[in-house]
């Protein structure tokens, strides 16, 4: 059974932290992993990914305060978002490529003023 499963989502204030984790079960060829995030009324942008062999990719948005990290023993993929912002707030997806493409049904991550 294929899995993209996140946690760690929440509620935060501007100027603070959250972690999200995406682990992945039953999928194979994992060449990249990302997170990407959308807000209501907004389309789907990417946030960051990164590569089997630890290449990053960040959008200009996040660069310098959000951190995408993979631990390929657990199968598992990180966010690490600091200095929280409330246009930071959004729903944020779990993505795999490989052989196929999978999402994880999202998070929800919100940031007071």
């Amino acid at each position: 059974q294929v899995q993209l499963v996140e946690s760690g989502g929440g509620l935060a204030q501007a100027g603070g932290s959250l972690r999200l984790s995406c682990a992945a079960s039953g999928i194979s060829s994992m060449l990249i992993m990302g997170w990407y995030r959308q807000a209501p009324g907004q389309q789907r942008e990417l946030v960051a990914s990164i590569t089997s062999s630890g290449v990053t990719n960040y959008a200009v948005s996040v660069k310098g305060r959000f951190t995408i990290s993979r631990d390929n023993a657990k199968n598992t993929v990180y966010l690490q978002m600091n200095s929280l912002k409330p246009e930071d707030t959004a729903v944020y997806y779990c993505k795999s490529w490989g052989f196929s493409v999978y999402w994880g049904q999202g998070t929800q991550v919100t940031v007071s003023s």
